[in-house]
């Protein structure tokens, strides 16, 4: 049986205190690719009581994707804005989706992003995460923005940290290991780069930012 939004809300507020709780479900969003990072940001947020979540990604499940990201294996093939939407609504029944299933380009993000009050960088493509972070900086500025940059290898997980670039800009990760190293994508370290993307979204959502 699945719990009434009233239960669902009442839990949370439990946990997390009502003003809080109310911070979350007034939020909106936007996670900017659906892989290892983007799909447990997705899920962290969606368990945390975010209202809104715009999710954007142009590519398919792959049986490659499995071991990090949160897809089943009955979804392979599937577009990731479909599977993923699927999966959040049995994990949060009740939080407002809106799914894009475009690549995001320099002219397209403005208005795929604009009701948005924080945006999430989870792309695997170091030429799309620049080309999403310059022009959130630059035509976006109100706008908060949680980008990664380095989860790939075994290395230790106390080396993924976040760090404040910008007023309204911070960056997860240890901004030195690249698959293009031919360091694979590890589960549990990517899940954490992830967790340390999601965890600054609820920062940022109560106030509790790093100066």
């Amino acid at each position: 049986m699945i719990p009434s939004k009233e239960e669902m809300t009442a839990a949370l507020k439990a946990r997390q205190g009502a003003e809080v709780q109310e911070r979350f479900s007034a939020a909106t969003v936007a996670v900017c690719g659906l892989g290892g990072l983007g799909s447990n940001i997705a899920v962290s947020l969606a368990r945390a009581g975010i209202g809104k979540l715009i999710l954007i990604d142009f590519d398919r499940v792959d049986v490659t994707n499995l071991h990090r990201q949160q897809y089943k294996a009955c979804q392979t093939g599937e577009y990731k804005t479909e599977a993923l939407t699927e999966n959040l609504r049995e994990i949060a029944p009740y939080v407002e989706l809106e799914a894009h299933t475009v690549r995001v380009t320099e002219s397209s993000a403005p208005e795929l992003l604009q009701e948005a009050d924080i945006i999430c960088e989870a792309f695997d493509n170091a030429e799309c995460k620049a080309m999403l972070v310059n022009t959130v900086l630059e035509k976006m500025p109100q706008k908060y923005l949680v980008a990664a940059s380095g989860m790939a290898g075994f290395g230790s997980p106390n080396s993924i940290k976040t760090r404040r670039i910008a007023p309204r800009f911070y960056l997860c990760g240890d901004g030195v290991s690249d698959v293009g190293d031919g360091i694979g994508l590890v589960s549990s370290r990517v899940m954490l780069c992830a967790a340390h993307q999601a965890h600054t979204v609820l920062r940022i959502l109560t106030n509790k930012l790093d100066t």
